[in-house]
């Protein structure tokens, strides 16, 4: 029986693709596997594999959350390590494990991000922020870096787009790495 590796994203607006792409050129010394400029996006929920059946489930679920949001704007503010470090904790306890477009917190993206993980029975405990991977940090290179010298990444930026519709993607992991394909597209109110 055919399973398929889904989780519900935000996708990008090919302007803001653009406008990250120069960041994951801008520290080639940080070891780290980039993502391609067509998978960036915002992961809502991660399912993991599905069979059809569940998978008929999940779009029926998304669907309805969907359709009690409106659409709303999200504010990319910067560039980051990913997994944010505890105040206090220094790059060389704790490795970073990816490197981040991070945005802003919002009331709209929070319900809706709650309102889905309600229609889908998903109890999520920590606190979520939209947040774009850029790249993640291939551990063992990472600690062969002395860590003075060990980029600081904490860039400024100020990129807004309007969320209109949020996705069900499928991803298929490939030698050259992951393709992801649309499943189903539902609109925000």
């Amino acid at each position: 029986m055919k399973r398929h590796r889904i989780f519900i994203a935000i996708n990008l607006p090919e302007r803001v693709k653009r406008n990250l792409v120069p960041f994951q050129k801008k520290w080639p010394e940080i070891p780290a596997k980039w993502v391609k400029p067509e998978n960036l996006h915002i992961t809502l929920e991660f399912l993991g594999y599905l069979k059809d059946e569940e998978l008929v489930e999940v779009c029926r679920f998304t669907k309805e959350a969907a359709l009690k949001h409106n659409s709303f704007d999200i504010n990319l503010i910067k560039i980051c390590y990913g997994l944010p470090l505890s105040a206090g904790q220094a790059l060389d306890k704790k490795p970073p494990r990816m490197i981040w477009a991070v945005g802003e917190k919002s009331e709209e993206f929070t319900a809706l991000k709650d309102g889905l993980d309600k229609s889908l029975g998903i109890s999520e405990s920590r606190e979520f922020s939209p947040h774009i991977t850029l790249g993640r940090i291939r551990k063992w290179d990472w600690q062969r870096i002395e860590p003075e010298e060990r980029p600081e990444i904490n860039e400024e930026i100020n990129l807004i787009f309007s969320v209109n519709s949020i996705e069900i993607m499928e991803s298929v992991l490939k030698r050259g790495g992951p393709e992801y394909s649309i499943i189903e597209s539902f609109n925000l109110r």
